[in-house]
């Protein structure tokens, strides 16, 4: 009996020292932290904002060194839906919670504090090549819903316009449809793709294609497109899409870019939010094609 026993001890010892040891391990999956001080940030969302936000998550990693901030895209369905599932500690946006999303995370007690980050203005792009240098709102708006199907009619060749867009489950999609088409719904024929850079690509090598992006991706893409200028109607002045023209508010096509938390921002996530608001913060917005608040 009293060898049993001793046998039984020295199996259980090392099991229960090794539940021990396991408790006082950093929990990244939950953003806790453990006794190596790690402080693990989880940010999901618009497509529009990975790149500005990875540049933040970079630079805030740099001067705290025990941070791990994790950036993922998807749009900002994905983030917002992320946000209501307790899934990510920032969600990333570039529209605003929509009133359904609001019940729904009213029902799973969910509290979407929304913080404006930075602005970012809606590039219309076409192939270099494209003959095609400004439109206004309303003809924007009847390519994009399929009225208008030739370049022909805005002093192009007479070439079937291919239609790009993004995903419905996109911030920039929702935006593009309220703002230009006046919340009609984008032609059938439309080519929906499911990342920023997938249209750049397309753009860059189709003379017949057109779409949008976020003035940061096109800027990035240099001569592999061609900025469409826009006029808000017939009589008025084309206007570029920059960072003095959607500040001032010149630029039609623009918009917040947005985070939202669960309630508000505290510890390591609240000293990101800070540092994306603070004076180098806002140069980075600058310095990636972005429009800082100030």
């Amino acid at each position: 009996m009293r060898k049993t026993l001793a046998l039984l001890i020295a199996l259980t010892l090392p099991l229960l020292l090794l539940i021990s040891c396991g408790k006082n391990q950093p929990d990244k999956d939950t953003g806790k932290k453990g006794d190596s001080g790690s402080k693990y940030i989880t940010i999901k969302g618009s497509d529009t904002m990975v790149h500005l936000v990875s540049s933040w998550a970079e630079a805030f990693m740099l001067r705290s060194p025990s941070a791990e901030v994790s950036v993922t895209g998807g749009g900002s369905g994905t983030g917002i839906a992320a946000l209501l599932n307790g899934t990510t500690d920032i969600c990333a946006a570039s529209r605003e919670i929509k009133a359904n999303e609001r019940e729904l995370a009213s029902q799973k007690s969910i509290n979407p504090v929304e913080i404006t980050v930075a602005r970012d203005g809606i590039a219309v792009v076409v192939h270099p090549d494209n003959p095609v240098s400004e439109l206004t709102m309303a003809q924007m708006k009847s390519i994009f819903t399929g009225s208008s199907t030739s370049w022909a009619d805005f002093g192009g060749s007479d070439e079937k316009i291919d239609i790009l867009s993004r995903e419905s489950n996109s911030g920039t999609f929702i935006f593009f449809q309220e703002m230009v088409l006046e919340k009609e719904d984008y032609t059938q024929s439309a080519r929906l793709l499911p990342a920023t850079s997938a249209i750049i690509q397309s753009v860059s090598s189709d003379t017949s294609t057109i779409g949008y992006v976020g003035l940061g991706y096109a800027l990035d893409a240099k001569d592999k497109v061609k900025i469409i200028r826009v006029k808000t109607d017939e009589s008025s002045q084309s206007v570029m899409p920059s960072e003095k023209t959607v500040r001032s508010g010149e630029y039609p096509i623009a918009r917040p870019l947005l985070f939202y938390t669960n309630g508000d921002a505290s510890g390591s996530v609240k000293e990101f939010i800070d540092f994306c608001l603070s004076a180098e913060g806002q140069k980075i917005v600058s310095d990636t094609g972005y429009v800082p608040l100030g």
